[in-house]
């Protein structure tokens, strides 16, 4: 599970290849609208999806085979083939992508899946959308285990808390998916997925970092493995499940406030509620009281004072009098394009000064 591009298919692809590396059976399961989980894997040909299958032998009044949605390719110097599968999906826009996931379990789920002689299924799931089709693997205990794949941005870590959450409360109501940890991916060595790891009680699984080198090979649909520094990861990653030597974490998953916190300091001003007269264009009432200016308020003024007299000019007729900057060339009698760049200079001036001060 992880977010939208954080690297998902690229991990599943590595870890299919590497477990049949090892001579094990894997079938790996794209569950995402996209279907492209399985591209690099099959060399860039595109799967038929369950989704499309399914409504063609529907219409035709037949019933979907095993050949009609399993693949299998047999790869040079792997000891066992790998097999696919994608769920598929509507296009954007024109149905609902989870109903599509559960749609398509149902249809493997008849056909057997988790009765064929498979070492190994990997499930290449999105994170980022908060319907329950995509979490049908958690909400009906069909995986074993879940690992998160994150990079050290907010966003991607955000997801991976939102699945965190979302295992602990399927396990409250007689969920059996067990959390095994993280994969930082395109690792920058900022330490934030760490920090959050550890604020959550979430298992570090294995740190990628960014490797030119391996995103060339996974753009030409081939295997990052094949590469000693990639491949020696996620060989030890591989061992590691396969010898069940990794202990599931218990982790619930941090609340808004304590992940946002993980990130910096938070204002603990209140947000201003807008009234209906602002935002018709009313006349505001004459004797309100002057809002008292805040402390970052007298800090910027202070920074304001200290700029050039013309970028101070032309920086007050802006930001505080809201003039565009034709008006204030055709006011200073100069150029629209000296206007906006003694502007830009003022507020990159600001900026460095607002943090002095």
């Amino acid at each position: 599970y992880g977010k939208g591009g954080i690297g998902k298919s690229f991990t599943t692809t590595n870890l299919s290849a590497t477990f049949a590396l090892m001579n094990k059976k894997v079938l790996q399961l794209g569950c995402d609208p996209k279907h492209d989980s399985t591209t690099s894997l099959f060399g860039g040909i595109s799967l038929p999806t369950v989704t499309d299958v399914f409504a063609e032998r529907n219409a035709l009044n037949r019933q979907v085979g095993i050949s009609d949605i399993v693949f299998r390719r047999d790869i040079a110097g792997f000891p066992q083939p790998i097999y696919g599968i994608e769920l598929g999906g509507p296009q954007v826009g024109r149905g609902c992508g989870g109903r599509g996931i559960i749609s398509g379990f149902d249809v493997l789920e008849k056909l057997g899946i988790f009765k064929w002689d498979i070492d190994i299924i990997l499930m290449d799931f999105l994170g980022d959308v908060v319907c329950g089709g995509f979490a049908t693997p958690l909400a009906r205990s069909l995986s074993e285990e879940v690992i998160l794949v994150t990079s050290n941005d907010r966003q991607s870590i955000f997801t991976a808390n939102n699945i965190c959450q979302a295992n602990n409360y399927f396990k409250t109501v007689g969920g059996e998916s067990r959390l095994l940890g993280l994969i930082v991916n395109r690792d920058d060595g900022s330490g934030m997925a760490e920090k959050y790891a550890e604020a959550a009680g979430i298992t570090v699984l294995m740190k990628v970092p960014y490797n030119t080198e391996a995103r060339n090979r996974d753009d030409s649909f081939d295997f990052a493995v094949r590469l000693p520094e990639i491949r020696d990861k996620f060989n030890r990653l591989a061992t590691d499940i396969l010898g069940n030597k990794i202990t599931p974490c218990d982790a619930t998953g941090l609340d808004f406030e304590q992940f946002i916190r993980l990130f910096g300091d938070v204002s603990n001003d209140d947000p201003l509620p807008a009234t209906e007269d602002e935002l018709f264009g009313r006349c505001a009432d004459p004797v309100k009281k002057e809002k008292k200016p805040s402390g970052e308020d007298i800090r910027m003024m202070a920074c304001i004072d200290r700029l050039p007299p013309d970028e101070r000019e032309i920086y007050r007729m802006s930001e505080l009098e809201h003039r565009p900057a034709k008006e204030i060339a055709c006011m200073m009698n100069a150029d629209e394009a000296a206007v906006r760049a003694l502007l830009s200079s003022a507020q990159k001036t600001l900026k460095k000064l607002f943090f002095e001060i």
